[in-house]
C-alpha cells in the first residue's frame, strides 16, 4: 500500500493554501481532489474579492487561484491526484479512492479535509425539470465552460452567491427576471443588491417558488409570497415565463468523510449543519486529523484561506517541522481571521463557532 505523510483531501482555498504551510515547512504533501481542475469554487469566481490585501482584496477568485497555484505546482516534494473522489476514510488513517473506475488505498500520517461543501436545494413541484440548476452550476456552465444556462431566469436567494450569480447572469447577456427570497431580509452585501437593482431587478423577499411549469423543461415559474411562519399564502401567487430557475439557497458542510472516520460532529445551524468539533488549532476530535474551509462551518473563501494555512502550520508543527516565525504568523492569522469575521455579516459565523467552544 502507498504511504504518504500529509494527505489532503480536497484543493480548494483551504486546501491549497494548507498544502502551501506545509511544503514551506518542509513536509511531503499529497493532494486529491475529485475535479480536473485545482481551485474548488475558486475557478468559477470572476467577481473581485474584500478582505485585506493580505488576502488578494480587489483580486478576482481566478486570479487568486492562479497565484495559490503557481506557488505550489513545481514543488518536489508535492503530489497531486485528481480525478479522484475518496470514499473511504479509516480509523487507521487509510484513505480509499476511486480514479478511472479503479480503488486505490493510501495510508496517511495525517490528515486534512478540506472537503467543502455541498449546496442545498429547496423542495417544489417539477423540481427536477430541465432548467432547474443550484447556482455552483450556473457558474460552472458560465464561467469554466462558457454556456449560457438559458436566456430568462428566475434567481432564489439574496445571499451573497446569489446577488453575485445573478449578476454574472447579466453579465453573459442573460436576463434575470426577477430575485426572490424567503427571508424578511436581503442575506448578502447590500453593495452587490445594489448593483443588480441599479440594473432594474426587482428583489422581492417573503417569497419563494410554488412550482415549476413545463413539459420537457422550464417554460415558467409559479412563485407566491411566504407567511411568518414559511408557508406559501394561498391567492398570492404570481407566474413568470422562465426557461431557469437558479437556487441560491445555502451549502451544506460535506462531512461524511468525518464522520466515517469517527471524529466527533456536532449539529450547529448557523455553520450550515453537521461540522466537526475542533478547536483553534482546527484539530478534530481525532489526533492528526484537521479540518478547514467549509467543511468546518460555511463562511467565506477569504476565511478558507486562513484557516487552511493555520491548518498547515499546525499540522507541521505537531509532527515536529520547524515552521519559521510559527507563533507571529498564527497569531497575525488568527488575529485577520477575527476581523474578518468581525461586523453585522460576521454574526452568524461568530454565534456558530461559540456553540463549537472555538471563540
Amino acid at each position: 500500500m502507498k504511504r504518504a505523510e500529509f494527505v489532503i483531501i480536497g484543493a480548494g482555498p483551504a486546501g491549497l493554501r494548507a498544502a502551501k504551510s506545509l511544503l514551506d515547512a518542509g513536509a511531503k504533501v499529497l493532494i486529491i481532489d475529485r475535479s480536473d481542475l485545482l481551485g474548488g469554487q475558486l475557478t468559477k469566481q470572476t467577481h473581485m474579492f474584500f478582505g485585506s490585501e493580505k488576502q488578494h482584496a480587489s483580486k478576482r477568485g481566478i486570479d487568486i487561484l492562479k497565484l495559490m497555484v503557481d506557488a505550489i505546482i513545481e514543488h518536489e516534494n508535492l503530489e497531486i491526484i485528481t480525478n479522484a473522489t475518496v470514499v473511504g476514510l479509516y480509523k487507521d488513517f487509510v484513505i480509499g479512492y476511486v480514479k478511472a473506475d479503479v480503488y486505490y488505498k493510501i495510508q496517511a500520517d495525517s490528515i486534512i479535509l478540506a472537503t467543502g461543501a455541498s449546496e442545498k436545494a429547496i423542495p417544489f413541484e417539477n423540481n427536477d425539470l430541465p432548467g432547474v440548476y443550484a447556482a455552483g452550476a450556473v457558474q460552472t456552465l458560465m464561467n469554466v465552460y462558457g454556456v449560457k444556462p438559458g436566456e430568462k431566469v428566475l434567481m432564489v436567494g439574496s445571499g451573497n452567491i446569489g446577488l453575485i450569480v445573478a449578476y454574472q447572469l447579466m453579465q453573459a447577456g442573460v436576463e434575470v427576471v426577477k430575485l426572490i427570497e424567503a427571508a424578511s431580509h436581503i442575506g448578502g452585501y447590500l453593495v452587490h443588491a445594489s448593483k443588480i437593482k441599479r440594473l432594474g431587478v426587482d428583489i422581492c423577499t417573503n417569497m419563494s417558488v410554488k412550482r415549476a411549469l413545463g413539459k420537457d423543461h422550464v417554460e415558467a415559474v409559479e412563485i407566491w409570497k411566504l407567511d411568518a411562519q414559511w408557508k406559501g399564502i394561498e391567492g398570492t401567487e404570481e407566474t413568470l415565463e422562465v426557461d431557469t430557475i437558479c437556487m441560491a439557497v445555502g451549502l451544506a458542510p460535506l462531512t461524511e468523510l468525518l464522520q466515517q472516520l469517527g471524529a466527533e460532529v456536532k449539529y450547529v445551524r448557523e455553520l450550515g449543519g453537521n461540522v466537526p468539533v475542533i478547536n483553534q488549532q482546527f484539530k478534530t476530535s481525532i489526533d492528526g486529523v484537521y479540518a478547514c474551509g467549509d467543511v468546518a462551518g460555511i463562511e467565506e473563501a477569504s476565511s478558507a484561506m486562513m484557516a487552511g494555512e493555520i491548518a498547515g502550520i499546525e499540522a507541521a508543527l505537531s509532527r515536529g517541522y520547524d515552521v519559521e516565525n510559527a507563533a507571529n504568523r498564527l497569531n497575525e492569522l488568527r488575529e485577520d481571521l477575527s476581523n474578518l469575521r468581525n461586523g453585522p455579516h460576521g454574526e452568524k459565523i461568530r454565534a456558530g463557532l461559540a456553540k463549537l467552544g472555538v471563540l
